[in-house]
């Protein structure tokens, strides 16, 4: 395991919960192109979800029915039957909100590694299909040394470092989020704009 993945697993919950919502801040443009372009899917709903648990990392004793808001993420998905690349990274969005959901709800104990490879999972997605390369050992070149993923370690690095020496206060959690908004940039270097 790197000592990137030590690191993320020897933070307190809650600061892996906030490692995890700046990731799914990042993830949610991609969410949002998705709807836009296919008339699938509820980006306001995916937001609302997310607020909620920026709320419950500011205020501990925030009453949230993470148990309800699971079930309506749910609903958010995108239909099982779509295989399309955008469906996919509009999933990776659900995904990454439900692994953090679980860890509020008590569960999960591995989420924050999974929210980070399922965010570096998109972007070698994208880039795989964006340079076609048909050698395995290319494309692994490729994929390590594109500036897309360079760009996602370097974000993920930049997060971490943000929760492993604040305490999460208030305002803590302010620029850890729009550190995670990214300026509405996703991942993948898209934006609703």
């Amino acid at each position: 395991m790197s000592g990137f993945h030590q690191r993320l697993l020897q933070l307190e919950p809650h600061h892996q919960q906030a490692f995890m919502a700046a990731l799914c801040e990042r993830l949610l443009p991609n969410y949002g192109l998705y709807a836009e372009t296919t008339g699938q899917g509820d980006l306001h709903g995916l937001r609302v979800i997310l607020d909620l648990v920026w709320e419950r990392l500011a205020v501990k004793e925030a009453r949230i029915d993470f148990d309800r808001q699971a079930e309506k993420l749910a609903e958010l998905e995108p239909p099982l039957d779509d295989d399309s690349f955008g469906a996919r990274r509009a999933l990776e969005a659900v995904v990454a909100l439900s692994a953090l959901l679980d860890t509020l709800r008590g569960d999960a104990l591995d989420a924050v590694l999974e929210v980070s490879r399922t965010s570096k999972g998109g972007v070698r997605a994208f880039i795989e299909l964006t340079e076609g390369e048909e050698d395995a050992q290319r494309l692994a070149v490729l994929v390590k040394t594109h500036p897309l993923m360079e760009e996602e370690n370097d974000f993920q690095d930049a997060v971490l470092e943000a929760v492993e020496q604040s305490p999460l206060d208030r305002d803590n959690l302010k620029a850890l989020r729009r550190l995670g908004r990214n300026e509405g940039v996703s991942n993948l270097g898209l934006s609703l704009d």
